[in-house]
């Protein structure tokens, strides 16, 4: 069973290949490079695009266009290879990739998309976190705000740190619902940037 998995919800999008639970190819790239990327990683791995079984694709939260961009492909790939998909939120990629750690990802407008007490996805503000003593927060947020999260007791990885990564080998590991791409809803936690500059 071979996995096309990717995730373009952050500045750090990626993309793998999963044969059942071997990673064939992993890297990070950009949402307009992810079909060119893909193409780099089927040849690498020796696999034709009809090799794919399945896709699992990261819906989000995390920038508008992006996250549009690829839901929009993984649509138009499943369509077209005739192969079916599940959605992953990128919060739970980047928690199973720091087991215990907290996932923060960069939501602009001094914001972070984080999960509430009640495990609910949400864009709050850094300092509105409920944090733990000595919690370990991961993603493109937590180095953003490193000094917020910090001063508030929270341990931030060095910004290179893999951790802040939502790599794509974990959204075909978390895939379950698999089923037609047109089900897949990106996780939208507010309206568009552009749509609320025309609001204000």
């Amino acid at each position: 069973m071979v996995t096309l998995a990717f995730d373009t919800a952050t500045a750090m999008a990626t993309v793998a290949l999963v044969r059942d639970d071997d990673v064939v190819g992993e890297r990070q790239t950009r949402a307009v490079k992810l079909l060119e990327d893909v193409e780099e990683l089927l040849a690498a791995a020796g696999l034709a695009a009809s090799d794919i079984d399945r896709l699992a694709v990261g819906v989000g939260p995390g920038s508008y266009t992006s996250l549009r961009m690829g839901l929009v492909t993984a649509r138009m790939l499943a369509f077209s290879l005739d192969v079916s998909a599940a959605g992953v939120p990128t919060l739970d990629a980047l928690a199973a990739g720091s087991p215990g750690a907290v996932p923060v990802i960069d939501a602009r407008r001094g914001e972070v998309f984080a999960r509430t007490r009640e495990g609910e996805p949400a864009a709050v503000a850094p300092e509105a976190l409920a944090l733990e003593a000595g919690a370990v927060c991961v993603g493109d947020g937590a180095v953003r705000f490193r000094e917020v999260l910090e001063a508030a007791g929270a341990t931030v990885p060095p910004d290179d740190d893999g951790a802040h990564v939502p790599w794509a080998r974990l959204h075909a590991a978390l895939a379950t619902d698999f089923g037609s791409a047109e089900r897949l809803e990106p996780l939208y936690l507010r309206v568009p940037d552009a749509e609320a500059r025309l609001a204000g």
